[in-house]
């Protein structure tokens, strides 16, 4: 690794999949990310290629399945599908966000943009094979979103929550890091996706079944970039915004504890994934 860079691994990529129902009840924010698309697309990192081994043994994924992407955001998640040959419906209720991944991904002929929420998706009944939702679902109305994701899924569609995690403990510079962010955060402690335990996941596949999975993954940054992955997140000041200045200020000497090869550090950020099929359909009439 090279002098001046900061490493995430981002092992143990989460990865939750089961059979959809919830009940929690928050509203998420659908602008939090508008003035946040440029760093997001450079600094935000993408998911391991193991995901599609999983849910091709787990959840019956192949190439020919239609999948629901939704907060999809960037389009990170949603290149991965289309990649594969899959047709994709990207449901991203942030403009801004919505026409980034509009412009990145102009070049798959397989990809619907779609304006919508995970409440309200605006596709039809019974219309795809999975639906997923990268580091999205803590953003989503658990209760609504539920009943909407059950009434877009075909019979036996599975749904696949995944998140890319960030240790907080196993190194002196993600220790630092997290202190940091909890001087600095706007609601970090309120908006982070760790808040999401895994009895609301059991309640919200409920009364299917989910498997919890993880990945390694890795990502790595020089000062620019570990600065970009910062300005990506919702919960830290932006620009033009009170504590934006001294939140900069304060974020290179975070790292100093680290500092034993110039600004290099090797961290560690799981990818995580719940994973299971929606209950079955009822009988028709």
């Amino acid at each position: 690794m090279a002098p001046g860079e900061v490493r995430w691994d981002l092992s143990d990529f989460p990865f939750f999949l089961g059979r959809v129902e919830v009940a929690s009840g928050y509203v998420r924010p659908t602008a939090r990310f508008s003035d946040r698309v440029d760093n997001y697309v450079k600094y935000r990192p993408g998911y391991p290629l193991a995901v599609l081994d999983l849910l091709k043994k787990e959840a019956g994924w192949n190439e020919q399945s239609v999948v629901a992407d939704v907060g999809s955001g960037t389009g990170i998640l949603t290149e991965m599908y289309l990649q594969a040959g899959n047709e994709v419906f990207a449901v991203e209720p942030n403009l801004e966000m919505r026409t980034a991944a509009e412009r990145l991904l102009a070049g798959y002929p397989r990809l619907h943009s779609v304006a919508g929420t995970a409440e309200q998706t605006g596709l039809a009944d019974h219309s795809v094979d999975l639906v997923s939702a990268g580091q999205a679902f803590h953003w989503f109305d658990p209760v609504r979103a539920k009943v909407e994701l059950q009434r877009i899924l075909r019979p036996e569609g599975a749904v696949a929550l995944i998140w890319n995690k960030r240790l907080t403990t196993t190194s002196p510079f993600l220790i630092a890091y997290e202190a940091f962010l909890l001087q600095h955060g706007t609601d970090y402690k309120h908006v982070d996706h760790t808040r999401i335990s895994e009895v609301m996941l059991a309640e919200f596949f409920r009364p299917g079944s989910f498997t919890y999975h993880s990945f390694f993954n890795r990502q790595v940054f020089d000062r620019e970039g570990l600065r970009g992955r910062l300005l990506s997140s919702s919960y830290v000041p932006a620009a033009g915004q009170s504590g934006y200045g001294p939140c900069l200020r304060t974020l290179m000497p975070c790292l100093r504890p680290t500092r034993t090869t110039g600004m290099s550090s090797l961290t560690t950020i799981p990818t995580s994934i719940w994973a299971g099929l929606k209950a079955e359909a009822p009988p028709e009439s």
